[in-house]
């Protein structure tokens, strides 16, 4: 592959390099915010870089100057981490706290950062409590998952549940129905809010196509696709999908850093293609005499000993390359994406999971495929996909462009990546379902016709007239299954005829993980050990675990008095499966060798011989450790009722929670 360009690209190339230095000036759109926040509710739409967060700060400001007190929410825990980072050295330490299940300190500071599911469990005790939330000033950021599958019954949640004296500021870069959203919410909470979108990008985007050869094109004309791309879809239709070859990477690096394109972000397919990637690297070296590479790189060992060892810290020390995904432990990642902010790496071979929350911009980002895997099959990219991914081409400060590669391949349709460089993002759709968990809290707070009324109040209810469909209304479907989920726990003993709950049904109420009702059926048939935090930790691993296939761990890995405990533990489960099976709840798989895994760990056995005997990545078995330790705290609550398995969870947390899953 021999790097070259054709000349129509020469100009978009010449404005490579870093931007003068310049006084902050807010943007139109950020006063605008600002002003609109301070009085009611704001939903803020632009894209990525473009500075969502400076608007947050000076809110903040305006709440902290009154004396009130600001909540900062995010879906993730890593983005959190960050945020409470940056708040503590802009706001001063002492004056910001974190809750996110793993860490919890200084949670009486005016400032709170944590995770949205901490934020509507706060909001589910101040209703019980009867008390309001302690806030002035609630803070929703990637407000677009309000539409996520899995999770936006919580950011739909905490819409309904927050007090209207509570100013609400929502921050997105892809919201495509942001005036129906915003229509909604002053319907609810009989409050303003104030819609204030930026189509403009901080750092333009330039979207370009790199043929076989190794030339690059613009990949548009004005606002025509380049006659190159027409030319090269009518040579190249024959593509099939089933094509084994593997992308050129490191001629296409060759390309970018001939151009000064560098640092890039490859996002490839799957966990394995960014790892097979790394090891596609001949005749990529570092350059020489970085000492600045090498003493960032000693610095972030220093915080992180585990990863001394780490088998892609070769490609990141001789190549300035690297891969980040899901199936990495979280100090790598971190690590990973230091040395990338520093200016330290080439590039990055990453799944779409970097797209999401983290701030990683990077000079080019490269697509390969032009559809993603959604869990279940491989289906074109939305519009807020493609967003959240050319999101990332040009650092605010460090970049007067940005690039979008586009490289032909088996799983590349052009003609779609040219659709979405013009799409809006899809609209949000709502998400709310009743769940058991949902329902024992509710309960705890609401009469069934307040519950009944909250439906009245979701975006479901609201888009469903707004749209005129006929057949049951969406109010009506919740409430219907609801009723369903109400009728099974009278029968199970955890509500009373009245409808209030039993004294199972509050204690049940507190465990606010993903199976709370065979979880309480251990409890209530004193199944869990309440001496042995490593039996215990392996118990809750069964109920923690996600993933939809089994560990591989040989018979003899399985400890015997793990086997024991499993037993008991599926006697007082099964029946109760069986029931909510046939009350048409779906059946839940359990999974033996999560818990045998996390019985070696906690036991002490060393982390690469879990990882080995086991045969799950090291990001997956990271994940398992922090989601048991999330469930463990859920039974240490209970130290009113189960003080002796309350007691044993604290313990089998302290078990778990060590490098190289956690760390400092």
């Amino acid at each position: 592959m021999k790097p070259q360009i054709v000349p129509s690209l020469k100009p978009a190339l010449a404005k490579i390099g870093r931007p003068e230095p310049a006084p902050f000036v807010p943007d139109e759109f950020q006063l605008l915010a600002l002003d609109a926040i301070r009085r009611n509710d704001c939903l803020v739409i632009a894209p990525t870089g473009s500075g969502k967060t400076w608007i947050a700060r000076e809110a903040i400001v305006s709440v902290l100057e009154k004396g009130g007190r600001a909540w900062y929410a995010s879906p993730l825990k890593a983005l959190s981490n960050s945020k409470w980072v940056e708040f503590g050295l802009h706001f001063a330490p002492e004056n910001v706290g974190i809750v996110t299940g793993d860490t919890k300190e200084n949670t009486q500071a005016p400032i709170l950062v944590g995770t949205t599911e901490i934020l509507r469990n706060q909001l589910y005790d101040a209703m019980h409590r009867g008390e309001d939330l302690n806030c002035d000033l609630v803070i929703l950021d990637e407000a677009h998952f309000l539409g996520d599958e899995d999770r936006g019954v919580v950011w739909e949640e905490i819409m309904i549940y927050l007090p209207a004296r509570v100013n609400l500021l929502l921050l997105s870069a892809t919201v495509g129905n942001g005036e129906e959203i915003a229509d909604w919410l002053c319907a609810i909470r009989k409050k303003t809010c104030t819609v204030v979108r930026e189509e403009k990008r901080p750092v333009a985007l330039h979207p370009v196509f790199l043929d076989p050869s190794g030339c690059l094109h613009p990949f548009m004309e004005g606002k025509r696709t380049a006659p190159v791309i027409y030319e090269f879809m009518k040579k190249h239709k024959s593509m099939r999908r089933g094509s084994r070859r593997v992308p050129d990477y490191v001629g296409i690096l060759k390309v970018l850093e001939r151009f000064d394109m560098l640092p890039a972000i490859f996002f490839l397919k799957s966990r394995a293609e960014c790892d097979r990637a790394l090891g596609l690297r001949p005749g990529l070296f570092r350059h020489s005499g970085d000492d600045d590479f090498i003493n960032d790189l000693h610095e972030l060992l220093e915080r992180f000993p585990s990863l001394a060892g780490h088998r892609q810290l070769v490609a990141l020390e001789q190549s300035s390359l690297a891969a980040h995904h899901g199936g990495q432990l979280p100090a790598w990642k971190l690590l990973v994406e230091e040395m990338m902010n520093r200016g330290h790496l080439r590039a990055i071979f990453a799944t779409t999971t970097v797209a999401a929350g983290v701030n990683f911009p990077a000079r080019t980002i490269v697509l390969f495929n032009s559809d993603q895997f959604n869990g279940h099959d491989f289906q074109p990219l939305s519009a807020i996909q493609f967003r959240q991914m050319t999101g990332r081409a040009g650092r605010r400060g460090r970049d007067n462009i940005g690039f979008m590669l586009a490289v032909p391949g088996p799983f590349m349709d052009l003609a779609h990546i040219r659709k979405m460089l013009y799409a809006r993002p899809e609209n949000i759709e709502s998400q709310l379902k009743n769940d058991f968990g949902m329902a024992l809290n509710l309960l705890m707070s609401q009469t069934p016709e307040n519950i009944k009324n909250i439906f009245e109040l979701s975006l479901a209810a609201w888009q469903r007239r707004n749209t005129r469909r006929g057949g049951l209304s969406a109010a009506e479907a919740l409430w219907k299954d609801f009723s369903r989920h109400l009728t099974f726990l009278k029968k199970e003993g955890f509500v009373n005829e009245d409808a209030t709950l039993t004294g199972d049904g509050h204690w049940a109420a507190r465990l606010r993980l993903d199976h709370p009702l065979l979880v309480a059926q251990c409890l209530r048939e004193n199944v869990f050990p309440e001496n042995d935090e490593k039996l215990l930790a392996a118990a809750m691993a069964v109920f923690a675990y996600d993933r939809d296939d089994e560990l591989h761990v040989a018979a003899r890995e399985m400890p015997q008095k793990f086997n024991a405990l499993l037993r008991r533990m599926l006697l007082a489960v099964r029946p109760l499966q069986r029931r909510l099976e046939k009350a048409g709840f779906p059946y839940v798989r359990l999974f033996a060798s999560a818990g045998a895994a996390m019985y070696h760990w906690a036991g002490g056995r060393d982390w690469e011989l879990v990882i080995k005997a086991s045969g799950i990545a090291e990001g997956d078995m990271a994940t398992l450790v922090l989601r048991t330790a999330d469930n463990l705290r859920q039974i240490a609550s209970l130290k009113d009722t189960h003080p002796y398995v309350a007691a044993c969870a604290v313990r089998a947390c302290e078990a778990i929670l060590k490098e190289p899953v956690l760390f400092l």
